[in-house]
């Protein structure tokens, strides 16, 4: 009896046939190569870790979303990264714990998760990041965002708008100058995400109700939120949030959500989500976070990075015009084919003469020493 569901892969998984994947090298290098030159340092981190390495790392990591597995040589619980940032963070806390600071690195790999987010079922996607570790100050932020849009238009994304957020808002004014019981902290901050006037009074949240219109444009968003009344807590927050739209510029419309807090959940005072024309969903999401120097606890790091997840954008690049393809006739002179590969050309040599070059997707044939049309 035939496997007729042999060849299925497992939901949300999926070949990148050869347009695609060539689309997803191009992005990535074109990333690799913004960020390399503002001075980030590739590393490669493994794609298994122990568990305990990973969850424990950094704030708000959630094991459960991980595959995890026993280790049968050390029977220890590895686990499948399903974030990158948590592996950079635990490198520069141990490898290069000595090297100076702030300390440049980026990356590219891809990651698992046992399920996917929201409606999007995808379970393995491209990771491509950049961490700014030993800084979360405004700088360090403005420079993260300004690398993020740099690097994503060289990958070919357009039509940019960056979305601003402060997740640890809520902490910041419940503990003085919007009191809140520590037991319905919560609560409020759920029903503020989920942007429910009715769900946040009913949460004792009713101080917290201006917080909800405070979003949209960032100068109107920002006009909005320096009207609530906190003593001046949030002044330096707002401060901040203009030095690092003034970083940005035109280069992307900015908005403010100061609430937000999906998919931010090991971010501190500052986040912020990307979008892309014609892209559906985040294109990237970063901010300022904490590395801790160890598993059981230590002093912790400050970081500011940025995780760009280019797979959406793939549908917008692969649509793009064919590349030229040189087919070379049986006979032909390889040091003429070396001399224009090594100008750009893609080259496909005759294995027979029954090979047709149209059939193997060819552009061009070569004559001697010239390429010419087909």
């Amino acid at each position: 009896m035939t496997d007729m569901n042999r060849d299925l892969l497992p939901e949300g998984l999926e070949d990148r046939l050869p347009r695609d994947a060539a689309a997803e090298t191009r992005i990535t290098r074109a990333v690799l190569d913004v960020m390399d030159g503002h001075g980030y340092d590739r590393v490669r981190p493994p794609l298994i870790e122990f568990e305990k390495s990973m969850a424990g790392r950094m704030a708000g990591v959630q094991p459960r979303r991980m595959f995890r597995f026993v280790d049968p040589a050390s029977l220890r619980t590895l686990a499948l990264r399903s974030d990158m940032t948590v592996q950079v963070g635990r490198i520069a806390a141990t490898s290069l714990a000595a090297a100076p600071r702030p300390l440049r690195l980026c990356y590219a790999g891809q990651v698992v998760t046992i399920k996917g987010d929201g409606l999007d079922p995808t379970r393995e996607r491209l990771q491509l990041g950049a961490e700014l570790i030993g800084a979360d100050s405004v700088e360090a932020a403005g420079e993260v965002v300004a690398l993020a849009i740099e690097a994503l238009e060289a990958a070919g994304a357009r039509g940019l708008s960056v979305d601003f957020t402060l997740p640890d808002l809520v902490d910041t004014l419940a503990a003085g100058p919007l009191p809140l019981d520590p037991a319905k902290v919560e609560d409020v901050r759920r029903e503020l995400d989920a942007k429910d006037a009715g769900g946040l009074k009913a949460a004792g949240g009713d101080a917290y109700l201006p917080l909800l219109y405070a979003t949209g444009p960032l100068d109107r968003a920002i006009a909005k939120l320096a009207e609530v009344d906190a003593g001046g807590a949030l002044a330096s927050r707002i401060a901040g949030l203009r030095a690092i739209a003034a970083r940005v510029g035109g280069r992307a419309r900015i908005t403010l959500d100061p609430t937000e807090r999906h998919g931010f959940e090991y971010q501190s005072w500052f986040g912020f989500t990307i979008y892309a024309e014609g892209v559906r969903g985040a294109i990237g999401r970063g901010g300022t976070y904490r590395i801790r120097s160890s598993g059981d606890g230590g002093v912790d790091e400050p970081a500011t990075g940025v995780s760009l997840y280019t797979d959406q954008l793939l549908d917008v690049l692969a649509d793009g015009p064919e590349r030229d393809l040189l087919f070379l006739p049986i006979g032909h002179d390889a040091a003429v084919a070396a001399r224009l590969r090594a100008i750009g050309w893609r080259t496909v040599a005759a294995l027979s003469d029954k090979d047709d070059p149209r059939a193997l997707g060819c552009t061009h044939m070569l004559h001697g020493s010239e390429p010419r049309t087909l």
